[in-house]
């Protein structure tokens, strides 16, 4: 039984092939200063590929919400996991997005055998993995992950719109722009926003 330290190591780069099933996984809402991180997992099926994957921030919002239906129909499995603002307040979000991806790929309803990774970084899994620096453009499995993730997160904003419309939410999806800098600075944050990011901490009367 490999040590923990053995096998993290096994996991940050893989040069042989793994027979079995391959899961990408990609998150959503790294940057934003309010709502979960959303992390996706899916295993496409070889026998019916799907068109048109790419990276979900080169596709339009209508062609993501038309992959975003595909993916869950013709997939073998996939899975859409969060982590909470009060998780990423507690851990800090690069935390947070490793425990969004871990819940996603434990909630697979198949295990895979591999799991492929965007960016550098990779979260503690009981399976091997690799992470792939702009995999969502290079990889099927992690672009369909992309936009899974993408697509439900954008529609988490929509609902937090309706909830606190005077942040504006269905426009910057939570992100720091200028028009929400200023609605944090008039109403000061609402319990959605991450209050360990500086620029919601400052708006704390």
């Amino acid at each position: 039984m490999p040590s923990k330290k053995s096998f993290l190591a096994e996991q940050s780069a893989l040069h042989f092939q793994v027979s079995g099933l391959t899961a990408g996984v990609d998150e959503a809402g790294r940057g934003p200063l309010a709502g979960p991180v959303v992390a996706a997992a899916v295993i496409l099926d070889d026998l019916n590929p799907i068109f048109g994957l790419n990276d979900s921030k080169k596709l339009t919002a209508k062609r993501r919400e038309a992959l975003f239906d595909e993916i869950r129909a013709r997939a073998l499995c996939f899975a859409i996991a969060e982590a909470t603002v009060q998780e990423i307040d507690q851990l800090n979000i690069l935390q947070a997005t490793m425990l969004a991806m871990k819940r996603a790929v434990e909630a697979l309803r198949l295990p895979p055998k591999l799991v492929l990774v965007d960016g550098n970084r990779l979260p503690t899994l009981a399976v091997r993995a690799e992470a792939i620096v702009q995999g969502d453009a290079l990889v099927p499995a992690i672009s369909a992950a992309s936009i899974l993730a993408k697509v439900h997160r954008d529609r988490l904003c929509a609902e937090m719109h309706l909830r606190y419309p005077a942040y504006g939410f269905d426009q910057h999806k939570g992100y720091g722009t200028a028009q929400h800098l200023a609605a944090l600075q008039t109403h000061g944050p609402a319990d959605c926003h991450r209050m360990t990011f500086a620029p919601v901490a400052r708006s704390v009367r």
